[in-house]
């Protein structure tokens, strides 16, 4: 039986008696009791007054669900009123003029009892015929963690039944909440897991406390029991327990609510004319997708892969015909192409996403790392800088900071010539750092997941070894705020978080991957190979993380490098001098040329 009843016009006559019954209750007690004839007369105004009262409240107009605190809200008010107007046209003699105001409390008395009475045996009931229901414990007795015990005591064809909430907030404690206890603090998990022979656990908390979670995870998996995620914010507005869904590995590592300020973005991207390089990778699709929602004049999308570009004007328009211009095929390291692309489109805003990101692959190949990385961004510059781009946004990486690999000579190097160029060019040209992106194409994340498809095993460098990761829909986010709050030449760095161990990681993903009966997916171990630090850094020496003007962003300036030491490098130097060469640029001081300092534009 559903506890969701709708008052309607069948609590009409039991209320009417209500009244009948109160204000006979009153009379009887009453000093002076009135004639008969007043008394029937009382009965029958304090009749008609409770129905004209009701009509405009809604109280029997299936508005409100019975005994709902609504529903008492509105009783309430057609009690009082109608009271109020008894006493006012009392029909009694003076000595009984008490009577109207001890009925309507009897009454209103009367009538909660009944409804409440009524309530608590449905909820029984409900409760009775759902004994077979699995029982678990939901974790977390906050807001989230209330709507969803109720979503699941009130839905009849739950399969769940909550018999406890865990949660470690002391406050908390001893307290009940739709009858189901708080049964103390996460170091009683695992005794309140016994006690009340729970299945398993509900993780109903939606800060994205990602080490919480894990910590959690590790309790329930030792007893054997499952665990159940509650969505984050950014998914669902809601708490039901249909959106009750298995533990991913981003609920793992933690996601946090970013505050995008909308009116800012919507400032320097709607109607303006957009381009993004890189547009079919991990990074560049995902800021198509959310550029789009800011409605630019236009938006355009490039790249040299014609099936990467055909899958991001897809998954923004649900079609992809390849036939509208806003899809370029073009390559970076074609200067005069690029050149003629920035001409004919006159974009207003880049973000350069273009680049080639595998470390160990570019170790090998520094000269593709030279001409796509760093010769292809410089071509990008020059030529945002000869159509007047008003603001270019270079996407770096941490491995650009203390670099001492190919990737992250490349990507330093590419700073350092944005910088530069905000110190010639009339345009806003900046930098923003981040980390790695959970589950972008090649990442750890998916070789570790193509490794567990295949049986195993999972190949990790070093037990030690640690990596910051987000989401790439929180990387891009940040990346759209960080556009519109940065100044030229600088590098803002995303705040990724706590960093995680590799090592963690594999494990996490293989236990969320094993089930009961299957052989267990093993971990081995290859050691660190050539140009991979053991902790990546955000920030290189000398770089102060300073936040002035959004929590989660950092600013660091970037000392500029003169293009015109970049382009003497040849791709067919011998890979160890050329890895040297790019070595070299990144700790080359600023030449001592006649052009604005940093702080010097920024001022102005």
């Amino acid at each position: 039986m559903d506890h969701h009843r709708p008052a309607g016009p069948g609590d009409w006559p039991a209320d009417l008696c209500a009244w009948a019954g109160g204000l006979a209750l009153a009379i009887a007690i009453a000093p002076e009791r009135p004639p008969l004839l007043h008394a029937a007369g009382t009965i029958l105004l304090a009749a008609a007054l409770h129905s004209a009262i009701a009509w405009p409240v809604h109280l029997y107009r299936r508005r409100y669900d019975h005994g709902t605190l609504d529903e008492l809200r509105a009783l309430g008010i057609t009690v009082a009123a109608a009271g109020a107007l008894l006493y006012a046209f009392n029909p009694m003699p003076t000595a009984a003029a008490g009577i109207p105001v001890v009925a309507a409390m009897t009454t209103l008395l009367a009538m909660v009892a009944v409804r409440g009475t009524g309530r608590l045996r449905r909820e029984r009931r409900q409760r009775a015929g759902r004994e077979a229901a699995e029982p678990v414990v939901v974790y977390g007795a906050g807001a989230a963690g209330h709507r969803l015990l109720r979503s699941m005591l009130h839905d009849p064809h739950c399969r769940f039944r909550p018999v406890g909430l865990i949660d470690d907030d002391p406050a908390k404690r001893n307290l009940r909440v739709e009858g189901v206890p708080v049964l103390g603090g996460r170091a009683s998990l695992i005794a309140a897991l016994e006690r009340t022979d729970a299945a398993g656990v509900i993780f109903a908390i939606r800060s994205g406390d990602g080490a919480l979670l894990r910590s959690v995870r590790a309790l329930v998996t030792a007893t054997e029991r499952w665990l159940k995620v509650l969505p984050s914010l950014d998914e669902t507005l809601g708490a039901d327990v249909a959106e009750v869904r298995e533990v991913r590995l981003a609920d793992l590592l933690g996601r946090r609510q970013i505050d995008t300020d909308l009116a800012t973005i919507g400032d320097y991207l709607t109607g303006r004319r957009v381009l993004v390089t890189g547009a079919g990778g991990s990074i560049g699709s995902e800021l198509c997708r959310q550029l789009h929602r800011f409605g630019p004049a236009e938006l355009m999308m490039l790249d040299r892969d014609e099936s990467a570009l055909h899958a991001v004007q897809l998954s923004i328009h649900g079609r992809a015909l390849l036939d509208s211009p806003e899809l370029i095929l073009a390559d970076l390291r074609d200067a005069a192409a690029i050149r003629a692309v920035f001409a004919e489109r006159r974009p207003e805003v880049v973000f350069h996403a273009a680049a080639l990101k595998h470390l160990t692959l570019l170790e090998r190949h520094p000269g593709e790392a030279l001409q796509t990385n760093v010769i292809g961004t410089l071509n990008v510059l020059e030529a945002a800088a000869a159509t007047g781009v008003e603001r270019f946004v270079n996407i770096s990486t941490d491995k650009a900071a203390n670099p001492v690999s190919v990737l992250g000579y490349s990507k330093r190097i590419t700073e350092r010539l944005t910088a530069h160029r905000s110190t010639v060019a009339a345009g806003t040209y900046l930098n923003v750092r981040f980390g790695n992106v959970l589950g972008s194409r090649g990442s750890v994340i998916t070789a570790f997941q193509a490794q567990i498809a295949a049986g195993g095993p999972v190949t990790v460098t070093d037990p030690e070894v640690t990596r910051y990761f987000m989401t790439v829909q929180e990387a891009v986010q940040l990346v759209i705020q960080a556009a519109a709050l940065g100044a030229g030449g600088e590098a803002l760095v995303l705040d990724m978080g706590s960093p995680v161990r590799i090592d963690e990681l594999a494990h996490q993903l293989t236990a969320l991957s094993n089930r009961p009966g299957e052989r267990t997916v093993e971990v081995v171990y290859t050691g660190l190979r050539p140009g991979e630090k053991l902790h990546e850094e955000l920030f290189g020496a000398g770089e102060t993380d300073l936040r002035p003007l959004h929590p989660l962003i950092s600013h660091v300036s970037v000392p500029p490098l003169d293009p015109a030491l970049v382009r003497p490098l040849t791709a067919a130097a011998p890979p160890t001098t050329l890895t040297g060469q790019l070595a070299d640029l990144c700790v080359l001081p600023v030449p001592a040329i006649d052009v604005p300092t940093l702080s010097a534009v920024r001022t102005s």
